[in-house]
């Protein structure tokens, strides 16, 4: 696991005050320009799935880069996929949640009909920062009736602590 771990961290890059002075940003991107260590990434998130979450039921990806990972992890465990997305982007019948930004407020929404009472799910993004965006997809999944077993993501701030705002069982694959 550590050389695939190690081949993942090696390919994300880091640009310093982007997209604003002071802010160290972690690009996953070129990841996914390398087919091979894309496919270990894929791995070892659903590895982990399969061990800590055995009996996980539906994989909810956060927009946008949870995107990426979600329905992939999805297919190879053999459980559904469903999106939280940004306020009116899905069709139909939705349940919605605000959370608060740097700058003002955002809201999440996700389809009524993507996840049932009681379904194990598990959150999936990119990377963990402040912590704000995983707590309302928490929220709002929970007001869903959903049963969060896990909060997962590829990448970890720690110093900005937003682990601290997750309440339910949370992994990072590589932390900074």
């Amino acid at each position: 696991m550590a050389d695939r771990l190690d081949q993942v961290k090696s390919l994300i890059s880091s640009h310093p005050d982007f997209p604003k002075p002071g802010i160290l940003f972690r690009d996953i991107f070129p990841v996914f320009r390398n087919p091979k260590v894309f496919r270990h990434l894929i791995d070892l998130l659903c590895e982990h799935v399969k061990t800590a979450v055995p009996k996980a039921e539906v994989i909810i990806g956060l927009e946008s880069r949870g995107f990426l990972f979600g329905p992939m992890m999805a297919e190879q465990l053999g459980i559904a996929f469903a999106p939280v997305r940004k306020a009116g982007k899905l069709p139909g019948k939705c349940r919605s949640v605000s959370y608060s930004l740097e700058y003002g407020t955002d809201k999440f929404e996700i389809q009524d009909e993507s996840v049932k009472p009681g379904q194990s799910v598990v959150i999936v993004d990119d990377l963990l920062a402040t912590g704000g965006t995983m707590k309302a997809a928490v929220e709002l999944l929970e007001g869903l009736g959903a049963k969060v077993d896990e909060c997962l993501v590829v990448i970890e701030l720690k110093d900005l602590n937003g682990k601290a705002k997750v309440t339910k069982p949370f992994h990072s694959l590589i932390h900074y």
